[in-house]
């Protein structure tokens, strides 16, 4: 992997994913791609950029069925928003999460989280992380990872230049190649992988060799 840009800059704050980085969902019930699946049922041919604008528009399952221009019955909608709160009640935090964020708030490092997600999904993400400095939904900015402008946004949010930001997730396309792209120090999260100097196994070793190399 590429060595990251400004290495010597000063890390100011710290923006970290979310789903699968910070939380993770202990029973999955994928509603907005049964939501999805029973839109190819009906006859709706799958647009490029549906999943984009299931993430980019303040919608719940009614408003996502709607934009799809689906036909859904009051009994199907019902067990959809069941399985959606089982999933949203499922969500907990990973070990790692809360001792990483303290250390480096501790330390005057500002956090950010930011997140590809359906609306409802913010719900118990800010309710488990409730005093991060900024939190950039893409469902509010418009925008997805790995396009450029949502990491413009976050940094504008935490009022840091962007070469004074690190980030970290688990996907590795958005939440560290992006991120590099647009002049953030991006590092990647493999929690079953082998650490490098790019990688980490938790959030805990990134967040002690950040503080180590500011």
């Amino acid at each position: 992997m590429a060595s990251c840009p400004n290495e010597a800059a000063r890390i100011q704050a710290v923006v970290f994913d979310v789903f699968g980085t910070l939380l993770r969902i202990g029973l999955r019930k994928k509603p907005y791609l049964q939501l999805m699946k029973l839109a190819r049922e009906q006859g709706r041919k799958p647009l490029p950029d549906d999943a984009r604008m299931l993430m980019t528009e303040e919608l719940g399952l009614l408003g996502a069925a709607e934009r799809l221009g689906l036909a859904v019955a009051t009994s199907m909608l019902t067990e959809l928003e069941h399985d959606l709160f089982t999933e949203l009640s499922s969500v907990e935090l990973f070990p790692d999460a809360t001792p990483a964020i303290r250390m480096l708030q501790d330390a005057g490092v500002r956090v950010a989280a930011c997140s590809n997600l359906a609306a409802p999904y913010a719900i118990p993400a800010k309710l488990l992380l409730p005093n991060l400095d900024a939190y950039c939904w893409s469902f509010i900015a418009g925008t997805i990872k790995p396009e450029p402008r949502i990491y413009r946004q976050v940094a504008l949010q935490l009022g840091c230049p962007l070469d004074s930001i690190a980030m970290i997730g688990d996907t590795l396309e958005a939440d560290c190649l992006g991120p590099r792209r647009s002049g953030i120090r991006g590092f990647h999260l493999s929690r079953s992988g082998t650490p490098d100097p790019d990688t980490f196994i938790d959030l805990t070793s990134f967040a002690q060799y950040l503080l180590s190399t500011d």
